[in-house]
């Protein structure tokens, strides 16, 4: 490459800050370069290639090369010989590229707080706290746009292809890292923070079934703080551990509700083992594989469905070197993982009981323990150990995503609200608004934490969660905003773009439509009742337009100017300087007939919008 050095202070104007973030960009381009000729294009170098095509050939060539590698084809080793997981990277390097298309064009590198339209990769450290709404009329892009910020914000490059981009998004969102919730009037600080709900059945060992208790259920945003306090960042993708292949069992080690059960777990993790009770019987010899063996040995009246039977017979038996082990705490959390390294041995204690164990590398531990709903769509039950599905109960991408934390720089956790402003924002956040604070987080100079009303825990905001909100304006003004949560977030705003739309498109001319539109809708309402572009983005024809315009414009502009048709038919070009009948291009205007006695009195009209046989005619909006 002959720009190498140039390319590169280019995109440290961009934002690449890092040298490695840089180098690798480079890295990628200057392979492609290199492999022109394998890649079988007609091209001597990068240059040639943009001035020939701008690079249109050689993306649908990359294109292809994903969709074959997305099929299992080996296509992608003519770039990355040595990779064994290439998706991803084919992303990110076809991004590169027109990154380096738009270098040689001559364009300004976009910085750090570009539109999120322009949905540029980067591969930044772990951001600061960011607390931001995206705000504007509806259709403008808000909710579209959060997806592109939250992968970012992940730390992941930002694909513009939008279908890569959303696998990217649902992938982040089934390993737990990003959260999406809608606000509504109905939403509580129960529903967000934490609160209290009815609950019956025993609560982990208590055999009391009858009638109810009030369970403390941590919302939404506990539940993702919690997730992203826990977070010790994850190993390299080469040493990433995958659950393909293995067995996963839940397992408890001693009763979590008795203190005197405590130090077991501690010294299962101390020591790199598991435990098990069941008696004092050494179930090495290999006639144990079957539990007709165990049922003789313990000499009791027990069957094979005995938890005495049962229980040893899956340690010894069942469970696998490489296989997965979740330690329970209660039914309802748990509070180790780890993956299991040595086979059954027997190691009889002075005080009895607990004596069977197997080794076991612990790959993540958290005492307090992590609500099992995070991993699992049902509570443990009191079985001490037992085999997990995975088909349809385990979220294996947010189990795999414990399995493989390691301790490190931790993750960034992104929470979107969308229709931020249609909820109580007081009651709804409550004290936790404090905590927002970029300067307030976990870790910063000036942490806070609070004491919950239900659970009575201390409860701070990690600085690695961000809170991605939308604001439609046209439902509530930015200005009646509560004030605590304006000083609290940025506001970025999101208005209609007409240039996204063809210009051509559906033989009108899109652009100008919107334009027209708007221009007149701020001249009578004000800006922030525009019509967004993404009510049109989808039109192919002539008939889609027409849809659009009947369903959702008329009525939207009835709405906003509460059913006063003259007004609407001033936006759309459909007002004539006379009080008699109109043939509008949208709307007719017909008079009414005063009643007997009233014939002095002012004209009245009748406005409907015209038929579909009948159609619209564009003038008045394109020609204007």
């Amino acid at each position: 490459m002959a720009k190498e050095d140039a390319f590169q202070s280019w995109l440290e104007e961009g934002g690449a800050g890092s040298a490695k973030s840089r180098h690798t960009r480079v890295f990628a381009v200057r392979t492609i370069e290199q492999k022109l000729d394998a890649l079988g294009m007609p091209f001597q170098d990068l240059d040639e290639a943009w001035e020939a095509d701008r690079f249109e050939s050689l993306n649908r060539r990359l294109r292809r090369m994903r969709e074959d590698a997305r099929d299992g084809g080996q296509d992608y080793r003519v770039l990355m010989p040595g990779s064994d997981n290439p998706h991803k990277r084919l992303s990110s390097w076809s991004s590169w590229l027109r990154q380096y298309g738009r270098f040689l064009a001559g364009e300004s590198p976009a910085p750090t707080n570009a539109p999120l339209a322009a949905s540029e990769s980067r591969e930044t450290p772990m951001s600061p706290p960011l607390n931001l709404i995206l705000y504007g009329p509806p259709g403008t892009g808000k909710t579209f746009s959060t997806a592109a910020e939250a992968v970012r914000l992940c730390g992941e490059p930002v694909p513009e292809d939008r279908e890569e981009l959303m696998q990217a998004y649902r992938r982040l969102a089934a390993a737990g890292r990003i959260e999406f919730v809608t606000f509504h009037q109905s939403m509580s600080y129960e529903d967000f923070v934490e609160g209290r709900q009815p609950t019956t059945g025993a609560d982990d060992n208590d055999d009391n079934t009858v009638g109810f208790r009030l369970e403390t259920v941590p919302g939404i945003f506990r539940r993702i703080a919690r997730r992203a306090e826990t977070s010790r960042g994850l190993s390299a993708e080469g040493e990433a551990i995958t659950v393909s292949g293995r067995q996963i069992f839940k397992m408890s080690i001693g009763e979590a509700s008795n203190p005197e059960d405590a130090h077991l777990f501690k010294e299962a993790i101390d020591g790199g083992y598991t435990l098990l009770g069941f008696g004092d019987i050494d179930w090495s010899d290999d006639r144990y594989a079957s539990r007709e063996a165990i049922i003789e040995a313990l000499e009791s009246d027990v069957t094979a469905r005995s938890g005495a039977v049962q229980m040893p017979f899956i340690f010894r038996n069942w469970v696998r070197q490489g296989d997965i082990v979740i330690v329970s705490k209660g039914n309802s959390l748990f509070r180790a993982i780890g993956e299991f390294t040595g086979d059954y041995e027997f190691h009889p204690r002075p005080e009895g009981d607990y004596a069977h164990r197997r080794a076991v590398r612990w790959l993540w531990v958290d005492r307090q323990g992590v609500s099992v709903s995070e991993i699992y769509s049902r509570r443990f039950t009191q079985k001490t150990i037992y085999k997990l599905f995975t088909d349809e109960q385990l979220n294996i991408p947010a189990l795999e995503r414990y399995l493989n934390s390691r301790q490190g720089e931790p993750e960034a956790f992104v929470l979107i609200i969308d229709e931020i402003n249609r909820a109580n924002i007081s009651k709804v956040f409550g004290e936790l608004i404090t905590l927002l604070e970029p300067d307030k987080r976990l870790g910063q100079p000036n942490e806070l934490k609070v004491r919950l009303p239900y659970s009575h825990d201390e409860f701070g905001v990690p600085s690695n969660l961000h809170i991605l909100g939308t604001m439609n304006t046209a439902d509530r003004s930015i200005a009646l905003l509560d004030t605590a949560l304006r000083r609290r977030f940025i506001f970025r705003e999101m208005m209609p773009d007409p240039s996204l739309l063809a210009a051509e498109a559906c033989e009108l001319d899109l652009p100008r439509l919107l334009e027209t539109l708007n221009e007149r809708i701020e001249y009578l309402y004000d800006r922030e009742h525009r019509i967004g572009h993404a009510s049109f983005i989808g039109c192919a024809s002539r008939a889609d337009v027409d849809a659009v315009m009947r369903h959702k414009v008329i009525p939207l502009l009835a709405e906003y100017f509460f059913e006063d048709w003259e007004k609407v038919a001033a936006v759309l070009g459909d007002v004539e300087p006379h009080e008699g009948p109109i043939e509008g291009g949208f709307l007719k205007r017909s008079v009414l007939r005063a009643p007997p006695g009233l014939e002095d009195a002012l004209p009245r009209f009748r406005w409907a919008v015209r038929s579909e046989d009948e159609g619209f005619d564009y003038t008045g909006l394109t020609d204007a």
